[in-house]
Formats: C-alpha cells, sequence, structure tokens
C-alpha cells in the first residue's frame, strides 16, 4: 500500500468487511481519522443506529493499553461518551485491524481538526458539563499506565534544560487527548478513548487550552473554567508538559500554525514556573 489514497481504500475496504460481521448498513460517508489509521462512518441494523469505527495497526507496534482504551473505557460511568457494544478483529499479513461497534452519538464535533480555527459559541450548561466530567474522571481509579516520570523528564530536559523542575507530584485519571475534534456539540460528549489512564494533574485542561490558542475568545472561556486547576504549580507544569508533546507533533507535520503561540505560552509559563 503505497500513498495515502491507497491506504484510505484499504481502510474503506476494511470497513465493509466489518459491516458483513455485524450485519450493519453504512450510511453517510465514512470519515478517517488522525493519518488514517482509523476509519469511521453511522451504521445502521434494523433501524437502530450505531457508530462503527475500525483502527489498523501494524502487530509490532500495538499497545494493549492503547488498542482496548475504548472498550476499557465502557467501566467509567457519569461522563458523556460512546460505549463499545461489540468487538471484531482480524489479521491481514503484518497488520492488525480492530473494528468498534459503538453507541451513536447524535450532534457535532466543535472542530474537524484538534485545533480549533474559528469561535463556536457553546451554551453554559456544555461547559458546566465538561468541568464537571473531567473532575469526575480524574478521580477515576485505574492502573492504565501510558506516561510516566521517565518521560515527563525527558521532555522537560529536551525543551526546557536542566533547570526545570519536571518532578510530577500528583497523577490523576486523564482523557490524554482532549482537542476540539474530540468533543461534540450543542450536548457535550467526550470521544476517542483509546489513549486515558494517569497522566500528570491538570492533563486534559492543559491540552484542552493550548489546542485553542488561535482563537482568542475560547482560550480565554477555556482558562476561565479551568483557573483553579491551570494556575496551579501543576497545572503549570502540566502546560509546560503538554507543549512539549504537541511541539513533537508539529515537528511531524501536524498544527503547524500553532507552533508561534505553544512557544509564547511555554516562555510566559517559564516565567512563572522557575
Amino acid at each position: 500500500m503505497d500513498g495515502l489514497e491507497d491506504y484510505r481504500t484499504y481502510m474503506s475496504k476494511a470497513i465493509l468487511n466489518a459491516t458483513s460481521y455485524f450485519n450493519v448498513v453504512l450510511q453517510g460517508k465514512p470519515t478517517f481519522g488522525w493519518h488514517d489509521r482509523s476509519i469511521g462512518s453511522k451504521a445502521i441494523r434494523n433501524q437502530d443506529e450505531f457508530w462503527l469505527r475500525v483502527v489498523s495497526e501494524r502487530k509490532k507496534w500495538i499497545q494493549e493499553v492503547w488498542w482496548e482504551g475504548n472498550f476499557a473505557a465502557n467501566n467509567i460511568k457519569g461522563i458523556p461518551k460512546p460505549y463499545v457494544i461489540d468487538i471484531y478483529e482480524w489479521e491481514d499479513g503484518k497488520i492488525q485491524l480492530r473494528a468498534e461497534l459503538m453507541s451513536f452519538v447524535k450532534g457535532l464535533v466543535c472542530s474537524s481538526t484538534q485545533e480549533i480555527r474559528a469561535y463556536i459559541d457553546l451554551p453554559e450548561n456544555w461547559w458546566l458539563a465538561l468541568r464537571n466530567s473531567l473532575l469526575k474522571l480524574s478521580c477515576w481509579e485505574t492502573d492504565r499506565i501510558l506516561t510516566n516520570q521517565e518521560d515527563v523528564t525527558h521532555q522537560f530536559l529536551v525543551f526546557y534544560g536542566d533547570d526545570v523542575n519536571s518532578k510530577v507530584t500528583k497523577w490523576t485519571t486523564a482523557h490524554r487527548d482532549l482537542h476540539w475534534a474530540n468533543l461534540m456539540a450543542p450536548e457535550l460528549t467526550i470521544l476517542d478513548w483509546e489513549g486515558w489512564g494517569l497522566a500528570p494533574a491538570g492533563y486534559d485542561a492543559a491540552t484542552l487550552y493550548c489546542y485553542s490558542l488561535l482563537v482568542p475568545k475560547i482560550a480565554k472561556r477555556v482558562y476561565e473554567i479551568f483557573a483553579d486547576i491551570l494556575n496551579t504549580p501543576e497545572g503549570i507544569q502540566a502546560q509546560l508538559y503538554v507543549i512539549t508533546r504537541m511541539l513533537r507533533r508539529i515537528d511531524k507535520g501536524d498544527y503547524i500554525a500553532l507552533a508561534g503561540p505553544l512557544h509564547r505560552h511555554a516562555r510566559n509559563l517559564l516565567a512563572k514556573y522557575r
């Protein structure tokens, strides 16, 4: 499979294979996930609505904690999110594929890109639901570990040198990929739970704030909602860590427009943190 179009064709065939297994019919045009490693579409069976998602990965790169994240998140209660109803896996040479039939959620994603680029008017109850959901999630007990102290220390050393304290004093449960393409409106739903697990306290609020920097009015609202988290030493540290991860993504070609705002924000944070 060489090139973007060839892989999209491959993934389109994969989701059709999954429809046969689940006995569903696709409705509408499928959408592709990050770097086309996944494909999803609304699906119908006996007038019941579902969301069908297929993800692919080379076997040697599969991490079980990521691979089973959406299903593992079924145990999390009291947070608006889809639920995995059924799973189908198969192999294709060196590639492993996983289809997840999920509950269907009505509404629209807040942005077609991870970073928000235009103002969106979200009701007050949406913001309150988001805050309550993240607070509830932060208290959820889990042994899922996708971020550790070694990684935080390494990232700080590379980006900020050896005079910035990287020791994480508080770890809480986080979604870990809280960007605007994973949030739905007008009713809040939080999508894509592949990578949830323990993270430095304030990680989700820090992530959403950093993905909001291109729209100052939205960034200001995020900061207002989570000020009591973002203004703490732990919250500042979380923002600095999120910035390192996002800058690495930028280095690989993602959301280049955020490079300047992220660097400026990092300089302001470092002035406080040091």
